[in-house]
């Protein structure tokens, strides 16, 4: 699920990333790795822009297997690092990292009121008995409970 609040920096950012696809391409590079049986079946594809990443890596690298230059995604780590940064520049001094957006997702959205089963078909969990680690936030007691009545109108 996309946020609306970052469809607009989306589309920009996707301007941006087809700039330097087509500078790729111009320069005779701008490919990506395909699923085999597609690159075989259309040899194009690895060049059009719907198989290009959304967050491609700021340096092309070579194919070990092809010899071709191409670009890949931006590693996971460089997003490690600079969530990081971004909390300690935020003068956050508990320990976070990347997977603290994930508990944060699952948190706000049982708060939120919706169903556990919900909730782990979006983090992708097989067993409910994960996802259920998260209900720990909901125990407020009888006070965190309002009567039905109360949102009668």
């Amino acid at each position: 699920m996309l946020p609306e609040q970052v469809k607009t920096s989306l589309i920009e950012h996707l301007k941006c990333v087809r700039r330097i696809h087509q500078l790729d391409i111009k320069e005779g590079f701008g490919q990506v790795n395909v699923p085999f049986a597609l690159s075989r079946k259309c040899p194009s594809a690895s060049r059009e822009w719907g198989w290009q990443y959304v967050f491609p890596a700021t340096k092309r690298y070579r194919n070990p297997r092809t010899g071709e230059e191409g670009r890949h995604h931006i590693h996971e780590t460089a997003i490690q690092k600079n969530v990081k940064k971004a909390i300690g520049n935020a003068g956050i001094i508990k320990h976070a990292s990347c997977h603290t957006f994930r508990h944060s997702f699952a948190t706000h959205l049982l708060e939120d009121g919706y169903d556990i089963r919900t909730v782990q078909e979006l983090l992708g969990h097989k067993d409910v008995r994960t996802t259920m680690i998260y209900t720990h936030v909901l125990n407020r007691g009888v006070r965190g409970v309002l009567s039905p009545a109360d949102i009668l109108k």
